[in-house]
């Protein structure tokens, strides 16, 4: 069934090989990658967790997973096929999970976590994978994230009006970043957002201190599924397509664009392999990484690339082992800082997801699918993510033939 993966076009990296492509410069670009995934995208699996009820132990696990875990996968995949292959978290698929805690339990959840990894390790073994994301219209599928990713466009409004002290500064300075892109190289808008912010919660006595007492290694925690319907039809197909269509596509995207030439079929089942492992300890599913894979090929020789991925992978193995002080530290945040950080995480791919859904083809379908996700209401207990896709796709069916063709 694995016969027909991609093979390595080079012969992978000895020891010496690996020192004399290794410098400075990748292992900047490399931490800047990993520092991305560390920073703005956490703060939205806590965001989804805590409004899910999830402990501490439970999301430091899912933190764990999601770092650890994908940091082997990223190593392993950069030294065996010598290009930047930097695998994360699906950052749609947890937001899709936050409704899906309104009405499932948590070890539901996880059994759609085991299915979405089998079905991806299927699609990637058999060779499916590539009509799958070529038969699924990518407007509809933008029109349903788009309205996933709203609420959190909306809570950077409200920490505004809620906490203009920490706020205000992190917005001011995500901005000045963005407008002077010199800057910006240095430092990250997003970092430079949460850098500021955590000095003004700090000044403001908003921070606990309490929280940077201790430094623990992890002690995951080990999550039995429940097998849900419900789960199965709500999250596995959204799930499946945010990782293969809006992620991977995202990031094979990135890479080719670069002069990378990407192993769609082995990348596909490195992300079911990844999925299967990481939802022992709760974490949501694998992903190829558009913006940290543009990170790391952002300057440098092609060829040498992938030691920067390789350097990300390290940085994630020894965040996730220490991820109790890090889920701690967040926590103990305040409520404003995680909104603003985690709004202004999401407000360029909330940008893009609009112009993916109305630029071109099937734009009353996205619109149709961005309204039915925006409304939140469950049918049969199943949440409004799938019964966008399903409504969304009806619709262009029905009255936007021509654009399937």
């Amino acid at each position: 069934m694995f016969s027909h993966l991609e093979r390595p076009a080079l012969a992978r990296a000895g020891w010496r090989q690996l020192l004399a492509d290794f410098s400075p410069l990748y292992a900047a670009n490399g931490f800047i990658g990993f520092m991305f995934a560390a920073t703005a995208p956490v703060a939205i699996i806590l965001s989804v967790g805590v409004g899910g009820d999830l402990s501490e132990a439970e999301l430091s696990s899912w933190i764990f997973g999601v770092f650890f875990i994908n940091g082997l996968v990223t190593i392993l995949m950069c030294w065996l096929y010598r290009q930047p292959l930097a695998f994360f978290w699906t950052i749609p698929g947890t937001v899709l999970v936050g409704p899906a805690l309104a009405h499932l339990s948590f070890p539901q959840v996880i059994g759609a976590f085991y299915a979405t990894g089998l079905l991806m390790l299927l699609l990637g073994a058999t060779g499916w994978v590539k009509r799958v994301m070529r038969s699924v219209p990518m407007p509809i599928v933008m029109g349903m994230v788009a309205g996933v990713f709203l609420r959190f466009g909306l809570d950077l409004v409200r920490s505004l009006q809620q906490d203009i002290g920490i706020a205000g500064p992190m917005v001011l300075v995500f901005i000045v970043l963005t407008m002077r892109p010199a800057l910006g190289r240095r430092l990250p808008p997003l970092i430079g957002a949460l850098l500021v912010g955590a000095v003004a919660s700090v000044l403001l006595g908003r921070f606990n201190s309490h929280a940077l007492e201790s430094l623990q290694l992890v002690q995951p925690v080990l999550q039995l599924p429940q097998w849900s319907w419900a789960a199965m039809v709500e999250l596995v197909v959204p799930l499946t397509i945010t990782v293969l269509v809006v992620q991977n596509g995202q990031g094979i995207a990135v890479l080719k664009a670069v002069g990378h030439e990407p192993p769609v079929d082995s990348i596909t089942v490195a992300c079911g392999a990844g999925a299967l492992l990481s939802a022992v300890v709760g974490s949501v599913s694998t992903c190829l990484t558009g913006p940290t894979n543009a990170i790391i090929t952002a300057s440098g020789e092609r060829s040498r690339h992938y030691v920067a991925g390789i350097t990300t992978g390290a940085f994630a193995v020894v965040f996730g082992l220490l991820s109790p002080a890090f889920t701690s530290l967040m926590l103990h945040a305040p409520k404003t800082f995680i909104m603003a950080l985690a709004g202004l995480a999401m407000l360029r791919v909330l940008q893009s997801a609009f112009m993916a859904s109305f630029k071109d083809k099937f734009t009353l379908g996205a619109l149709v699918a961005f309204l039915v996700t925006v409304a939140d209401l469950s049918l049969a207990n199943i949440g409004a993510a799938f019964w966008g896709l399903v409504a969304g796709i009806m619709v262009s069916w029905l009255l936007e033939r021509h654009d399937f063709g």
